[in-house]
């Protein structure tokens, strides 16, 4: 359907005279119509279709599928659309920006759960009201996430490996150690006893850096403290590090405990580590990652931000 002599080259980047077909092409995909983009455009149907097929033969991709009075986009039409909307939007907001002299506009931030819950969200009042004009979305979840499909600003994970074709900064170190109520560790003789260990629950992540991490904290501790293993020791898995805390709170038993997410509920009481000083400095990190180094003002605002926190 395309010419092999595509403006579009395989190394070759869009130029001066796309532009103006490439926003035809924004309208009538925001529209769904090449009528109502018409309309918009001040030209006629067959102006706007003649500058998208025209677009399409230059890039040699077919955006958009027609049928009897009606276009809808192609999966590869619909990556473009995605990618020009959010050209737009950030092309928009920084004009916004420079007229106002104040950085403002949306900002989404992808966490996991547990660090939102117990870290991020306690302290975001102080973020929002050093930076007020900045409408900060967080969103939470344990798995990946693609940063175009969810519009996605800068992401925050505990892993040992960092991902590739992101940027990333590692920000906070973790140490893991387990936690309990005073009364379930009097109930189960645990005081300064890690061998009692085996009378009791243990409490876990089953996602704590994996999608299977299943006991790996609780074995890592026991092997870094030199304790026998514990496989055999009765359990209760979380997707989650905060619920496992939850469960220690109520007495369901004793949850490895990350000292940067139970720290608060250390110091006041709620909960207590039956066997001190044996803490253990986990491989995985805390990092913030985005897609690239070059970073919009509302992102270099919250890795700054962020650094200021962890210290």
């Amino acid at each position: 359907m395309y010419t092999q002599e595509s403006i579009f080259a395989k190394n070759q980047r869009i130029n001066s005279f796309q532009l103006s077909k490439l926003h035809t092409f924004e309208v009538a995909a925001r529209h769904a119509s090449f009528s109502l983009a018409a309309e918009e455009l001040s030209l006629t149907p067959s102006a706007v279709s003649h500058r998208i097929n025209k677009l399409e033969d230059e890039m040699g991709i077919q955006l958009f599928v027609r049928s009897h009075r009606k276009i809808t986009l192609t999966e590869e039409g619909e990556r473009i659309y995605l990618a020009l909307k959010r050209t737009l939007n950030e092309l928009n907001q920084e004009i916004l920006e420079v007229k106002s002299g104040e950085v403002s506009g949306k900002l989404t931030i992808y966490s996991r759960p547990s660090f939102a819950q117990c870290w991020l969200v306690p302290r975001i009042y102080s973020f929002k009201q050093r930076y007020p004009a900045i409408d900060l979305q967080i969103l939470t979840g344990n798995e990946n996430i693609n940063f175009q499909g969810y519009g996605i600003d800068a992401a925050i994970y505990f892993d040992d490996r960092l991902p590739e074709k992101l940027w990333c900064k590692e920000f906070m170190q973790e140490t893991i150690i387990p936690v309990c109520t005073a009364e379930y560790a009097t109930q189960n003789n645990l005081h300064h006893s890690p061998d009692n260990l085996a009378n009791a629950t243990l409490l876990h992540d089953n996602q704590a850096w994996d999608y299977d991490s299943d006991h790996d904290e609780w074995s890592v501790w026991a092997r870094a403290n030199q304790l026998p293993a514990i496989d055999h020791i009765a359990s209760i898995g979380f997707d989650r590090s905060d619920l496992a805390v939850i469960a220690a709170i109520n007495n369901a038993g004793v949850a490895m405990g990350r000292y940067s997410l139970v720290k608060k509920r250390l110091i006041s009481g709620e909960l207590i580590t039956p066997f001190p000083n044996t803490e253990v400095e986990c491989q995985q990190k805390y990092y913030l990652a985005t897609l690239s180094d070059k970073h919009s003002q509302k992102v270099k605002l919250f890795i700054e931000w962020l650094l200021e926190e962890a210290r």
